[in-house]
């Protein structure tokens, strides 16, 4: 393999975002799309201070030794790569348990030049319930925030200090733009941050309500955890970056475009901002993640190790193609000229690419947030059509099973999940299908009163459970191929 090599060669950039939420998945996408930006303009106000909250202190010594200097190796297939140097990020913090940085990170989002704060948190940072959208006053992070406003550890806990600091400082508000996965995810950190600062004093959340901006977007690339093998493979082509990130060449960034204080011009690095980002994004997350979760939760029962590894078996490919052609895309309301079978044909190859080693447990964790936004709301409008779930009900099946914390052949696994002490106990008291079904469905943080009700939907999860679980994946796939009756 012979590489293709981007260096960054821009002058350095002052700092005009700042992004909560170091990961892999933020150094190989947003800060990719600056990059690029910062390169066009050789330079610039829009460089990034990158914050770690909750963990991974290693990750920002790493960035800081390499000078904030990282790269970026994206797979076409495994005999296409292009090596990319980034340096759109100018500083990193760890603002996490014992970290010594939150007051330099309030103080970064208190800077009249920090025009936007992006996130990418996952869905649990957010402290909402997973259900109906509303912030857990009672989650004990949450409750510090409260009782503690000027030293939050919460992502909303720090955007309502940040924010308080510029109310009071009559310093203009800054753009709050959510890049999780999550339906409407503008308004709902809008709402986590409203309700935060309420608790807090009223003419606060008053003040947010009316001037700082919350766009929805869409983010989608493949971003798998990083294995020693993936640095191997780096290696080999000269690159020893402890701090690189490996991932499919396809990138998209879909935005509201509804930013006051000012943007970079993102739609020439290949930003699509849009009036109206709901269609991409209930699209992304019904066809490209629920298909993931999917493979995820089956393909752990099956013992399977990666996406790539899933597809490479007819029946799974079989399942992807009937879930998002017959559940999902019947669900989705697109802008005129989309073609929603092009689309789910190039998931499908996308999934199949051999260089990525996207490790399924990476994809199933967190089900207990996932699984409303990606399965549970399209299943609703499927019931009320009277349409054909099976597809989504075995996935339920699979995920409740998978909660168990061992394969259908015995072998352990870990189950990461802000609920997974709830799931434990749950199977401990009930082992019978449908006693454990019925008090699975009570969780009403997880599945809608509405939902868990519904005697169609019940009956479809509880018969795939008993299928998985007494017959295996395969018979449970093929039984899908059977006549509705």
């Amino acid at each position: 393999m012979t590489p293709t090599s981007i260096l960054s060669t821009h002058a350095p950039a002052t700092v005009g975002i700042v992004h909560l939420g170091l990961g892999a998945f933020h150094r190989a996408h947003q800060a990719v799309y600056l990059e690029r930006n910062l390169a066009r303009h050789d330079g610039g106000s829009w460089g990034i201070v990158s914050a770690n909250l909750r963990s991974n202190r290693q990750l920002v010594e790493l960035m800081r030794e390499r000078n904030q200097r990282y790269h970026v190796a994206e797979y076409t297939d495994s005999e296409t790569l292009t090596l990319r140097e980034v340096t759109a990020i100018r500083e990193t913090l760890y603002a996490g348990p014992g970290g010594e940085d939150l007051d330099a990170l309030l103080a970064r989002m208190s800077e009249p030049d920090v025009r936007i704060v992006t996130l990418t948190v996952t869905e649990k940072g957010y402290h909402l319930d997973p259900a109906d959208g509303r912030l857990l006053l009672e989650a004990e992070p949450i409750r510090h925030d409260i009782a503690a406003p000027t030293q939050p550890q919460t992502a909303p806990g720090m955007l309502v200090e940040a924010l308080a600091r510029r109310f009071t400082a009559d310093t203009p508000a800054f753009t709050v733009l959510c890049c999780d996965n999550m339906p409407d995810n503008g308004k709902r950190t809008r709402r986590a941050v409203i309700e935060l600062a309420r608790q807090r004093d009223e003419e606060l959340a008053a003040w947010i309500t009316e001037h700082v901006a919350f766009p929805c977007s869409m983010v989608d690339r493949i971003v798998p955890a990083m294995s020693e093998a993936d640095f191997e493979r780096l290696r080999a082509q000269g690159i020893d970056d402890p701090a690189a990130v490996t991932c499919e060449t396809f990138s998209q960034w879909v935005i509201e475009d509804d930013f006051p204080q000012g943007r970079p011009d993102w739609e020439h690095d290949g930003v699509q901002m849009v009036a109206d980002v709901a269609p991409f994004e209930s699209m992304k997350l019904r066809m490209l993640n629920g298909s993931h979760s999917l493979l995820a939760y089956l393909g752990v029962l099956a013992g399977i190790e990666t996406v790539a590894d899933a597809i490479d078996r007819e029946k799974f490919v079989g399942l992807l193609r009937r879930y998002m052609r017959d559940e999902a895309a019947p669900t989705l309301n697109m802008p005129e000229g989309t073609d929603l079978d092009a689309y789910a044909d190039s998931l499908l190859a996308r999934f199949a690419n051999d260089s990525l080693h996207h490790r399924l447990q990476q994809i199933a964790m967190d089900g207990s947030q996932k699984l409303p936004q990606r399965w549970l709301s399209g299943t609703r409008q499927r019931l009320a059509d009277d349409a054909d779930i099976r597809c989504t009900a075995l996935g339920v099946a699979a995920w409740i099973r998978y909660t168990a914390g061992r394969d259908l052949a015995g072998a352990r696994h870990p189950v990461d999940d802000p609920m997974a002490e709830t799931f434990a106990a749950l199977h401990a008291e009930h082992d019978k299908p449908e006693p454990l079904i019925a008090a699975f469905f009570a969780l009403d943080a997880i599945f809608p009163r509405a939902l868990a009700e519904d005697t169609r939907f019940r009956g479809a999860v509880l018969d795939a459970y008993r299928t998985l679980n007494d017959r295996g994946v395969d018979t449970a796939l093929a039984d899908l191929d059977a006549p509705i009756g």
